[in-house]
C-alpha cells in the first residue's frame, strides 16, 4: 500500500489494514552503519495504530504481520508502536527486538517480552517531523530521538542502547508500517545511510556499485509511476472542479504540492503559538545545562572546603595568616545555601 512521490513516501494512508514497506535493492556491505531517518505519523485520532518500522536485516522483508513487513526476520527491528495492545499505558513507544530468524514477534504484548531495549516517546501530530539516529558501532547499537517539537536537526534525545548485539555482517535496510482498526498517515520524508569505520583504519572502496543498467531501470521505473500519479492527479482535478483552491476539502492529500499550500488565519496562529513554544523549550533546555554545571561547580567548592576542615580537625597546626576555622564553615554554610537555591531554582 506505499505510495511513493518525489519528496516522500507515504508508507500507509489512514485508512483501516493497510500495510506497506521499501527496502534497499541491494545489500548493505558495511561492518559499522548509522542511518537517519525523517519521518511523520499524523491521524485524526486520540490514539493511532498499528506504527512503523525501521529494519536491518539478512533478508529482504515480504508482507506480513509485524509493522506491515514479516515475520522470523534475522536482524533488529526498531519498532514505533503507536497502539497499547497490552493495556500497560507506555505507548506510543520505541521498541529495539532482535531475532535470529526462528522467533514470532509477541505482538499481543508489544514486544515487552522480547524487547531488548525500549523509551517511551509520544511520535504522533508533531508539528515538526520526527528525527531518528540509529547508530551500530562495535556491536554496539544505539537509538537518538528527536521528538519534532524542534525543527533543530541536532536535538537529539538518548531513547535506547543494546550492547553486545550481534547483527548480520550483510544486510537490508527497510522501513515499513501497518494500520488496523485505527489509522495513521505513515509518511517517510528521508532515509540516509553512513558508513562508520574505527579511527586510523582505511576506508574500504566500494566494490558494489548499481550497475549503470540496473540505475536506469529503476529510473525508468520512478518515471513510469510519477506519469502514472500525475495522470491521477489530472483526473482527480477533473472530477472534483468545484473543491480546487478550497483548503480542507481534498481528500487525497498525497497529490498536494508546496505551491497548493494556502495558509490561513488560524493556521497562522498555531504556527506562531508552536514557533513560541519551540523557543520556550530550547531556552529551558539551555538554562538546564548552565544550571547543571554551576551545581556541579558548587559542589566542588564545598568538598574541597570539607576536606580542608578534615585536615584541620586532624591536628595540623595553623600558620599565621590562614583563615580561622570558624571563616571555613562559614564559606561551607554559604556554598550549601547556594546548592539549595540553585537545586530550587532548577
Amino acid at each position: 500500500d506505499a505510495i511513493p512521490s518525489a519528496d516522500q513516501i507515504r508508507i500507509t494512508t489512514s485508512l483501516k489494514s493497510q500495510r506497506g514497506s521499501v527496502w534497499t535493492k541491494n545489500k548493505s556491505i558495511f561492518e559499522y552503519w548509522e542511518v537517519e531517518v525523517t519521518f511523520r505519523v499524523t491521524g485524526r485520532g486520540r490514539i493511532g495504530a498499528d506504527g512503523l518500522a525501521i529494519w536491518f536485516t539478512e533478508e529482504q522483508g515480504l508482507e506480513g504481520p509485524v509493522f506491515g513487513a514479516a515475520d522470523k526476520w534475522n536482524g533488529v527491528g526498531i519498532f514505533f508502536d503507536s497502539f497499547d495492545n497490552d493495556g500497560k499505558k507506555n505507548n506510543p513507544g520505541v521498541i529495539v527486538v532482535g531475532n535470529n530468524g526462528k522467533i514470532l514477534y509477541d505482538h499481543q504484548n508489544d514486544g515487552s517480552t522480547q524487547a531488548l531495549a525500549s523509551c517511551q516517546r509520544d511520535f504522533r501530530n508533531k508539528p515538526y517531523p520526527v528525527r531518528v539516529k540509529i547508530t551500530y558501532y562495535q556491536k554496539t547499537l544505539t537509538v537518538l530521538i528527536n521528538n519534532g517539537f524542534t525543527p533543530d536537526k541536532e536535538d537529539y534525545e538518548f531513547c535506547a542502547k543494546v550492547e553486545d548485539m550481534a547483527l548480520p555482517s550483510q544486510g537490508y535496510f527497510g522501513i515499513s508500517a501497518a494500520t488496523g482498526g485505527l489509522a495513521d498517515d505513515h509518511d517517510v520524508l528521508s532515509f540516509l545511510t553512513f558508513q562508520l569505520t574505527e579511527p586510523g583504519k582505511e576506508v574500504p572502496t566500494p566494490d558494489a556499485e548499481i550497475p549503470q543498467k540496473d540505475k536506469e531501470k529503476y529510473q525508468e521505473e520512478f518515471e513510469h509511476f510519477q506519469q502514472e500519479l500525475d495522470k491521477k492527479k489530472e483526473e482527480f482535478q477533473k472530477d472534483h472542479a468545484d473543491v480546487q483552491g478550497q483548503p480542507g476539502k481534498t481528500t487525497c492529500a498525497f497529490f498536494l504540492s508546496a505551491d497548493d499550500l494556502f495558509e490561513t488565519v488560524s493556521d497562522r496562529e498555531l504556527r506562531q503559538i508552536f514557533e513560541g513554544q519551540n523557543r520556550i523549550h530550547l531556552e529551558i533546555k539551555q538554562l538546564n545545562r548552565q544550571l547543571d554545571m554551576i551545581l556541579d561547580e558548587q559542589r566542588r567548592y564545598v568538598s574541597a572546603v570539607t576536606d580542608e576542615i578534615a585536615k584541620r580537625g586532624a591536628g595540623f597546626p595553623g600558620q599565621q595568616g590562614q583563615v580561622s576555622q570558624q571563616e571555613i564553615e562559614t564559606v561551607v554554610k554559604t556554598q550549601e545555601e547556594v546548592i539549595r537555591q540553585v537545586n530550587e531554582i532548577r
